[in-house]
């Protein structure tokens, strides 16, 4: 499954005081997630930060240039991105981009249950909505429940429990 190079940060939802600092609204796992990444690109075009600060749920960013809420607003609505190699992940973690449309294959019932189509960020777990399109079964990514994820492949392996299906 070919992986593609950039990936959304999150969106510019609104300004912040009144010298143009900007206000993200992360896609990623938390603000904190998305202060890490070396370089936000607008439009394919790397910013350049001058500062970064979480603020409550979002991120708060002082793009060069953007000092006033004028030019702030402008920006407002767009779209930042990041290449996956600047924000590297733990070990078994991955992008959601790259998990949707893996194919879950059950161990306990030797099954095909579908692909990933989406992934729930919950408070305890995220858990993952795999459809063959006739019906959906949330599996939780946490436990036993993932037996493995072969990207390479593009193949999640799962261990359902009884009554689950």
């Amino acid at each position: 499954m070919p992986k593609t190079e950039m990936l959304e940060a999150g969106r510019l939802v609104t300004t912040h005081g009144v010298r143009g600092e900007l206000k993200l609204q992360p896609w990623v796992d938390s603000a904190e997630f998305a202060q890490k990444i070396r370089t936000l690109y607008l439009d394919g075009a790397p910013l350049e930060i001058v500062s970064r600060r979480v603020h409550k749920n979002a991120l708060l960013l002082t793009v060069a240039g953007v000092d006033t809420v004028e030019k702030a607003r402008l920006l407002v609505g767009k779209i930042l991105t990041f290449r996956r190699e600047d924000a590297p992940l733990p070990e078994h973690s991955y992008f959601i981009a790259d998990l949707v449309g893996l194919t879950v294959f059950d161990r306990r019932t030797g099954q095909t249950l579908g692909r990933v189509t989406d992934v729930l960020q919950r408070p305890a777990n995220d858990v993952y909505v795999v459809s063959d399109g006739r019906r959906e079964v949330l599996i939780p990514a946490a436990g036993d429940f993932i037996a493995d994820v072969d990207l390479a492949a593009g193949v999640m392996r799962v261990n359902t429990i009884e009554g689950m299906l």
